[in-house]
């Protein structure tokens, strides 16, 4: 009887987030698959009824669509340059934290490295855009000072992606950074004592104690840049719009285009896609990290 009510009174906790979690995450998500498999637009809204189903002719059309191929494109070069960056930024300041530096200026740095993650994406993007402008942008103007002409950069093909993924990288490493410090701090100084009367060198140190002992960190740091990076889409959506010619179109920001035109079957399959991918990756990133 106790543990009846026990259990009845922990399912009353639970029901709260269980009502939200299929109003406003299960629920769309299904709603998304079934739009999927029809020609469901905004003018079908008033007769849901009279949608019709249209097969896998969405997903066709998808691998067809050379936008939205360029935007695939776009979101693979930003996660596979973007990731390494965002984590090899974030252990070396870790690290750089970790050896020595006072408390206060350790705190300073702390803080002054996490600030931009907590800080609203569009308030930054928006900064970002003022910085990089060609004529009254700051890095520009430094780069005069040294005789050197600034690029359009969020105007030109060639560096509007990389500049987009400097910025993403610059605002997410202060999270990495969090994370691996409190590790490091968790690792036993004998073992780097050992090492070191052993004649162990600070790179081989680091290479055989610190690396291994923060594997399951790096993994988890990893699974989580790699979910949020292949859903970017408020830097290119501020700064560039998806532009110039989709050279900054993500994937995300394609399907919010679409679903902005009415294209609901359509929007609704390359979601669908997208959150394929980014579960099957998840997936195969946990057991390539516990295998190890």
């Amino acid at each position: 009887m106790i543990h009846a009510r026990r259990t009845g009174l922990g399912w009353v906790f639970v029901l709260p987030f269980l009502l939200m979690f299929v109003v406003f995450h299960l629920g769309p998500l299904l709603a998304g698959l079934g739009m999927s498999f029809t020609d469901f637009r905004s003018t079908d809204v008033a007769d849901v009824l009279g949608v019709n189903p249209v097969g896998v002719q969405n997903y066709i059309r998808l691998a067809q669509d050379e936008a939205m191929v360029r935007a695939a494109v776009n979101t693979l070069v930003f996660v596979v340059v973007c990731l390494p960056l965002t984590i090899g930024l974030g252990l070396a300041a870790a690290v750089a934290l970790n050896s020595g530096i006072g408390r206060l200026p350790a705190a300073f740095f702390r803080l002054g490295y996490y600030l931009p993650h907590i800080t609203s994406i569009i308030g930054i993007a928006v900064a970002w855009k003022f910085l990089l402008e060609p004529e009254a942008g700051l890095v520009n103007r430094l780069l005069e000072l040294v005789g050197v002409q600034g690029p359009a950069w969020l105007q030109d093909q060639r560096t509007a992606l990389p500049s987009i993924i400097v910025m993403t990288a610059w605002r997410g490493f202060g999270f990495d950074m969090v994370v691996f410090l409190a590790a490091l701090q968790g690792i036993p100084r004998e073992l780097y004592e050992a090492a070191e009367v052993d004649g162990a060198g600070r790179w081989q140190r680091f290479w055989s104690i610190t690396v291994p002992q923060l594997r399951p960190v790096i993994l988890f740091c990893t699974v989580y840049s790699t979910v949020g990076f292949l859903q970017f889409m408020e830097e290119p959506l501020v700064m560039t719009g998806g532009g110039p010619l989709n050279s900054t179109l993500s994937v995300s920001l394609a399907i919010w285009k679409q679903f902005g035109v009415g294209n609901y079957g359509y929007a609704g399959a390359a979601a669908t896609v997208l959150f394929t991918v980014i579960i099957a990756l998840a997936v195969l990133q946990l057991r390539i990290g516990r295998s190890r």
